[in-house]
């Protein structure tokens, strides 16, 4: 009953609180926050018990033999514990910050609370069958954050999110029936022995590239990165902490599977994913150092910060029987990140509500004598930076422990100029921690100590500028911080024993001295890194003096974004290709008979699908909310008017005309029934509309199409 409740309770909360939102928002609000905190104290009471030895598994039968199937471990209940913290501190935040200024809040609580209990679903699954029906309900929910407000930009930038999050998903689905077929099981628990007693290497690795594909897009890995910078900025600053913390590591999750158990021990898997993972952790780090806009520069932070993870990982798959370190760093690190990303997006979540601003002269000045905020923004950045005695520092440390572990294992196996490139990768991963530190020092003079030169007195006025229960919710993420890192052998250590069996860490040969000089030099050095580039740096470079003024400059080159130059382009090009293929030859006959009439079928058939998908969608709509698909900020100037809309709407009117004529013409009510049928037609033409004339439309038939063959070939 544990596990249901974890996976089913947010999900009929949801509902219910969007029953309560239409006759009270503060209603509503209780509603959300106490339903978050039961779901919180569930959670721990599920640590507890795992801890005491009890065992917790669920099937939930399906059809054709494909059930639902949960359990929980040390792993699975520690971060059931993490998303019931996130979504409670967020449901705190999430109360004033939506207090004035925004619009459709039973909405986003609405798909708040689905997202909570879809997350929970891939967390605790037991089997990738399980992983990959919550993976894509939790992708599906999350996406109306990214589109909240429903300006130009966030719907771009939800489309990229979408596009990415449907394409891998269908990848991964992909990989899962390569994986079905070749091992002849999804459960996580028996992956490792049927690996091994597998001899087709070539469909296991076809089945592990597929599935990384898919986990590595919502992870945020290069190259699939690219929704990750583009999202959060956009979103809803408590969204943006759970999109960041708690999101990404639910494709981490799905990593972890696939290395731990299938290439357990794979050297060649676990180079490609250290390069992939080195790529990722200073192309992030880069990409925040040149920002100007703070949550911009978080989630860049996010995208190097994913990288040191994988990292671990990608280590422990090296190490082998002598992972430890790698391995526990790996675990520490996800939850450490997720922390310190909380904390983060809440504080930059306090700034936004006030000044509706981001861009970093136009907040500069603002966390000036507001000392929770300062407090809790420096915790923040103190255990991302990996500064000693905050727990960001042990994960950091045994990480780069396991890299120079790893280096010297090969040095003594005489393999010494291989070991060169492993030293050459611990500096990229020295330096990439160095510029973490620079862009929080950025971050944290520009909200502390700077001065904005016209608004400074105005922001130093904002008093009180936090509710209690926002309060609350940062000091108490912030607290835990310090708490965990002056004592890491009695915690953070306590923490890896418990859940380190799912990553299949091994057992440390004896207790990490994490205070010793030769573990603060690594993180001494990348801090003097991360001074020594903003010192040398951002302050000559990126914070030129305007009028006696420093001013914050954007210098990243457009030419840059990969989204923009290279997969829009391709997407364009196929479909531009597969026009021009249309042309090839141009023999009368051949067009009249055979492109033309093709064409007008797919036409046909594309306008008769988006016309029924519009109808499903707006009628359930109409039954939750009027305004559900409402873009009151986003204007469509496209008609939709081809033949078969056409001829669908005149019969519809005309079917409205007899109905009222014949059945209606005596009912008292009649008028209001007739309105209501053309209202419902109106919203559904023009749910087509915003349906058919979207990038990530086609993706949407295609997971359609998808999803079809899936179910036939489940039950054939």
């Amino acid at each position: 009953m544990t596990l249901a409740f974890l996976v089913f309770f947010p999900m009929i909360a949801a509902v219910c609180s969007y029953v309560i939102g239409r006759r009270s928002k503060d209603a509503r609000d209780g509603f959300v926050i106490v339903s978050c905190l039961v779901t919180f104290a569930v959670t721990l009471s599920a640590v507890v018990g795992v801890a005491r030895g009890a065992a917790y598994q669920l099937t939930i039968p399906g059809f054709c033999g494909m059930a639902l199937n949960f359990e929980l471990d040390g792993f699975r209940a520690l971060y059931a514990l993490v998303g019931g913290v996130m979504w409670l501190c967020t449901s705190m935040l999430s109360r004033q910050y939506f207090a004035h200024h925004y619009h459709n809040r039973n909405r986003y609580y609405f798909f708040y609370l689905m997202t909570l209990g879809a997350t929970l679903g891939v967390f605790l699954s037991s089997d990738l069958f399980t992983t990959f029906i919550f993976f894509e309900i939790m992708s599906f929910t999350s996406y109306t954050w990214v589109a909240h407000d429903e300006t130009p930009g966030a719907m771009r930038a939800a489309e990229t999110y979408l596009a990415v999050a449907i394409i891998g998903g269908m990848v991964m689905l992909v990989g899962l029936f390569i994986l079905w077929m070749t091992l002849g099981t999804l459960t996580i628990s028996e992956l490792y022995a049927a690996a091994e007693a597998c001899e087709s290497r070539g469909a296991l690795w076809a089945a592990g590239l597929c599935i990384l594909f898919g986990f590595g897009a919502k992870a945020g890995m290069f190259p699939l990165h690219i929704w990750l910078p583009k999202a959060h900025p956009v979103a809803p600053a408590p969204a943006s902490a759970l999109l960041s913390g708690i999101l990404t590591k639910s494709g981490i999750f799905g990593i972890i599977v696939v290395s731990a158990n299938i290439f357990r021990e794979s050297k060649a898997w676990g180079n490609m994913l250290l390069v992939l993972a080195l790529i990722t952790m200073l192309g992030g780090a880069v990409l925040a150092v040149f920002s100007v806009n703070l949550k911009r520069t978080l989630a860049c932070s996010s995208m190097s910060q994913i990288g040191f993870i994988l990292t671990g990982i990608a280590m422990s798959c090296l190490l082998g029987h002598h992972n430890a370190l790698a391995a526990r760093g790996a675990l520490l690190y996800m939850v450490n990140h997720s922390l310190f990303k909380l904390i983060l997006f809440m504080a930059a979540g306090v700034v936004y509500m006030h000044l509706h601003k981001l861009n970093l002269n136009d907040v500069r000045g603002f966390g000036r004598k507001k000392p929770v905020l300062h407090f809790a923004f420096l915790m923040g950045a103190f255990g991302l930076m990996g500064v000693p005695g905050f727990s960001g520092y042990v994960s950091k440390t045994l990480i780069h422990e396991g890299i120079v572990e790893y280096a010297e294992l090969l040095h003594a196996g005489g393999q010494t100029g291989l070991a060169l490139l492993y030293t050459l990768a611990e500096w990229i991963y020295l330096f990439s921690g160095g510029l973490t530190g620079a862009y929080m020092i950025k971050l944290y003079i520009c909200l502390f100590w700077q001065k904005h030169p016209t608004e400074q007195i105005f922001y130093d006025a904002k008093k009180p500028y936090m509710t209690w229960l926002t309060r609350i919710a940062l000091l108490a993420s912030a607290v835990l911080v310090p708490l965990l890192g002056l004592q890491p052998n009695l915690t953070m250590d306590r923490i890896a024993d418990f859940a380190g069996g799912f990553l299949h860490a091994g057992t440390p040969v004896h207790a990490v001295h994490y205070f010793s000089l030769t573990n603060l030099k690594g993180a001494c050095i990348s801090l003097a890194i991360g001074v020594i580039v903003y010192v040398g740096f951002i302050r000559t470079k990126l914070m030129p003096k305007v009028d006696g003024e420093r001013v914050y400059v954007d210098l990243w080159p457009e030419k840059l974004d990969i989204e923009d130059r290279v997969y829009r382009p391709f997407i364009y090009g196929l479909l531009n290709a597969g026009g021009r293929l249309a042309q090839i030859g141009n023999e009368e006959k051949l067009e009249n008979r055979v492109y033309w009439p093709a064409l007008r079928a797919l036409s046909f058939a594309g306008a008769v699908v988006s016309k029924l998908l519009g109808d499903v969608l707006d009628m359930i709509a109409a039954q939750i909310n009027r305004t559900f698909l409402a873009m009151k900020h986003y204007t469509e100037t496209i008609r939709v008017g081809n033949a078969v809309t056409d001829t669908v709407g005149g019969a519809a009117d005309k079917a409205a005309e007899i109905v009222n004529r014949t059945l209606l013409r005596s009912h008292p009510h009649a008028h209001h029934y007739t309105g209501t049928l053309a209202g419902w037609w109106n919203g559904m033409m023009a749910a087509v509309r915003r349906i058919t004339h979207t990038m990530s439309y086609g993706l949407l038939l295609f997971g359609l199409g998808l999803c079809v063959m899936l179910v036939y070939l489940l039950m054939h």
